[in-house]
């Protein structure tokens, strides 16, 4: 476990029930949130009426974290199942990273690698072949796991049909 999220072990939690706002665009940013089970979509409406979605925050996972260096929010995060959420004041969260240089570290660590993952993902998905895609994932991460081919196919952006047949085609 990340260091960091240790700040959290006595934080209060919050429980939301699938559909719930955690919070609005142009909200002050006021508290950290760790998402503790479920999960909690960050969200940008569209002008034509749909979201984009920004991040899908789960278990372990800090909730717009990006914003403790922001006035405000830049979008809804609203609960995409029932979710509990751990939640402090801004202030204690930096405080306690101030005061604890490997939270700040772990934090720092846990970041960069979320950058990286980022990184590859947009480069994977300006591949035009899924076979290209498939090849560029697996080379990163190796086989997944019995089940989780779908979750690949979300991850390289293709839709599960035609990754099964870019799978389907290499058994062959």
């Amino acid at each position: 476990m990340s260091e960091w999220i240790h700040i959290f072990q006595d934080a209060p939690v919050r429980e939301f029930a699938k559909g719930d706002t955690v919070f609005r665009r142009n909200d002050p940013v006021k508290l950290m949130f760790l998402v503790r089970s479920g999960e909690i979509a960050m969200e940008r409406p569209l002008a034509d009426g749909g979201n984009l979605t920004l991040h899908v925050a789960t278990e372990g996972t800090a909730l717009a974290e990006a914003s403790l260096f922001a006035n405000s929010y830049h979008c809804d995060a609203v609960a995409r199942t029932d979710a509990r959420v751990a939640v402090l004041s801004r202030r204690t969260f930096t405080t306690a990273l101030r005061n604890s240089p490997d939270a700040a570290m772990s934090m720092v660590e846990t970041h960069a690698k979320a950058v990286q993952a980022h990184r590859a993902r947009i480069e994977i998905l300006r591949m035009r072949q899924v076979a290209d895609r498939l090849d560029a994932w697996l080379d990163l991460y190796g086989e997944p796991l019995k089940g989780e081919w779908i979750k690949v196919a979300n991850q390289i952006g293709v839709s599960p049909p035609a990754l099964y047949r870019e799978l389907a085609r290499r058994r062959r």
